[in-house]
């Protein structure tokens, strides 16, 4: 399983929780990465967790004032990116020029969506990834495996149709080792996460005890 912490813009310490991060992950097999404010990433990447940015924009080099560049995030350590989180929504076109992008400057890519459906529409443009994240239950604690169990199956389904090398990520409300392995016999091959761990008052805690039943 794959587990993806997304800090956001939480006031938590990002060298802590990569630190964390990559003591879990050496500790315990797991593939952990840690997705930080842009301005962090090289900061994180020294700590020798994946690093990954949470937003690479659909442009090239010029006048793009307040843009990502995928580049200089590839240059301060990111080797993948989230694209299209519910709180950073683009539109189809903006998700495959985003895409190429990633892939000028060799990043791994996870494009987030909100419903089976989009699942669909966006494996169709050739991801490393999907997410399936229904926004309303973002931070709710309550993960999608248990609100909705079909809306992850339903995704595993959608992607598979479109392209079976597309690995399917359950997001929205995952923090208990419980909600990896639901996700994970849904037929996930990893998780998105965040306040779970970035709004833990000890992260290294958070994040074992999340990965221990694998």
């Amino acid at each position: 399983m794959k587990v993806v912490v997304n800090l956001k813009a939480y006031p938590c310490d990002p060298v802590e929780v990569a630190t964390a991060a990559r003591e879990v992950s050496d500790a315990s097999g797991v593939d952990i990465a840690v997705a930080p404010q842009a301005a962090h990433l090289e900061r994180v990447a020294q700590t020798g967790v994946e690093t990954w940015a949470q937003h690479v924009g659909p442009v090239e080099h010029g006048s793009h004032t307040g843009s990502t560049l995928a580049e200089p995030a590839a240059e301060a350590g990111a080797t993948g990116t989230l694209l299209n989180h519910s709180e950073r929504r683009l539109k189809l076109a903006d998700i495959d020029g985003a895409l190429d992008a990633a892939q000028r400057a060799d990043l791994d890519t996870c494009v987030c969506a909100n419903n089976p459906d989009q699942i669909g529409a966006v494996a169709a443009l050739g991801p490393d990834a999907v997410a399936v994240e229904p926004p309303e239950l973002i931070g709710t604690g309550t993960p999608v495996s248990k609100a909705d169990p079909d809306i992850v199956t339903d995704a595993v389904e959608a992607a598979e149709a479109v392209d079976d090398s597309v690995a399917v990520y359950c997001g929205a409300g995952i923090s208990t080792g419980e909600d990896l392995t639901s996700a994970q016999e849904l037929g996930a091959e990893g998780v998105l996460l965040a306040s779970g761990v970035a709004k833990a008052d000890d992260p290294k805690a958070a994040l074992e005890d999340l990965v221990a039943p694998l």
